[in-house]
């Protein structure tokens, strides 16, 4: 499995485990695939602490950093975090609040400690995700940055490649991919709908393929559906140079994932995921329940723009995950996987998915290899 792009980044293994759990990360690194931390949510000083404890433990092993910094969203070209916020507040619907807020309490969600409503942006913009990248970049071991959602400005990418790192970003579209080989990004993240969190409409192995003859020669790491060797076997077939995976990470030993989330994981099935612009404003595949349902009426109010939507569910997301056993919290938690999640229904910890891929992936070859003609 090894190839140039693992070695430019020091890995054994092209698996690349995006995860908000920093026990994940070094985990993955240490069984020599790499853990990226997706940043956003925390804020400059959270992100600190998390990457000091990465640093600390991870040993000589790199990882990646994911930030998000939309193409497109309200007030775009605002840097400043603070008159950004109070902007867009002044814009948000008193009734879009009150709704979040009644479905949470509707399902016994206690509130936070300090009686507040919102986490702000969350770093959904370029204003709040620039202090995100500015702390990973002075970390040598961080090896590469991530952006979830379109083309990163083009100071970005050259601040980022400048620095020695690798920068890619993820895409859903055969014309996303293209715009970032133009935009000299140095990897591309396909990832198909079927994929959790932010996604697009085609399925993985009918986009794969496309954006591997659209991009050339850029490495292109596959997403969406990677959650056994076979996947992985398939995926590099289709001339992936890694695969980019989720969901197989919410339910390991190391995650931070709170028991009674975990186990609506667990239990769920590839049919209990939907898309859904509930959460963050835009299309984001998640665990269909009585939230997603609430969103969806036709008699309830529609979701607005990022990050608009975010300010207004931000509450919802830190108190669904921190108090996931309390009342009906899952039926209106978030929980954004993909539809992957169908099989994934044990508890394993992160070295024994990185064997067990590699396992599966040895069998896969060598079952393909097999049937050609001696």
């Amino acid at each position: 499995m090894a190839n140039q792009l693992c070695d430019k980044l020091g890995i054994e293994y092209p698996i690349f485990a995006f995860t908000h759990c920093r026990d994940v990360v070094v985990a993955v690194s240490k069984a020599g695939g790499i853990g990226v931390l997706g940043a956003v949510g925390f804020s400059p000083e959270q992100l600190k602490e998390e990457l000091d404890w990465i640093d600390e433990h991870i040993g000589d092993r790199p990882y990646g950093v994911d930030i998000v910094i939309p193409q497109k969203y309200e007030g775009m070209g605002d840097m400043s975090a603070e008159a950004l916020e109070k902007k867009l507040w002044e814009i948000v619907p008193q009734e879009h609040i009150d709704f979040a807020q009644k479905l949470l309490a509707d399902h016994g969600v206690p509130e936070w400690p300090d009686g507040s409503t919102s986490m702000g942006l969350m770093g959904w913009t370029e204003a709040t995700a620039t202090p995100l990248l500015e702390e990973a970049l002075t970390r040598p071991k961080c090896k590469l940055i991530a952006n979830a959602l379109g083309t990163p400005p083009a100071d970005k990418i050259r601040q980022v490649q400048d620095s020695g790192r690798l920068i890619g970003a993820l895409c859903g579209k055969v014309k996303q991919a293209v715009a970032h080989k133009e935009a000299g990004l140095d990897f591309v993240v396909a990832q198909g709908g079927e994929g959790g969190g932010h996604t697009g409409d085609v399925g993985s192995v009918v986009l794969w393929p496309q954006i591997v003859d659209a991009i050339g020669d850029l490495p292109m790491l596959a997403a969406g559906g990677i959650g056994n060797g076979r996947q992985i076997a398939a995926a590099l077939a289709m001339g992936a140079a890694g695969v980019w995976t989720g969901s197989l990470w919410l339910t390991v030993e190391e995650a931070h994932t709170q028991p009674a989330q975990k186990q609506s994981l667990l239990d769920a099935t590839s049919e209990d995921t939907v898309r859904s612009r509930s959460w963050t404003g835009k299309s984001c595949r998640m665990l269909k329940n009585d939230w997603t349902e609430a969103w969806a009426r036709d008699d309830t109010p529609d979701p607005l723009g990022m990050p608009l939507q975010g300010l207004v569910t931000s509450d919802g997301i830190r108190r669904t995950a921190v108090y996931a056993d309390k009342g009906e919290c899952q039926k209106v938690a978030f929980n954004p996987c993909g539809q992957v999640i169908g099989q994934i229904n044990q508890v394993e910890s992160c070295r024994q998915v990185m064997q067990r891929l590699l396992e599966e992936y040895v069998d896969a070859v060598e079952k393909a290899g097999s049937m050609l003609p001696g």
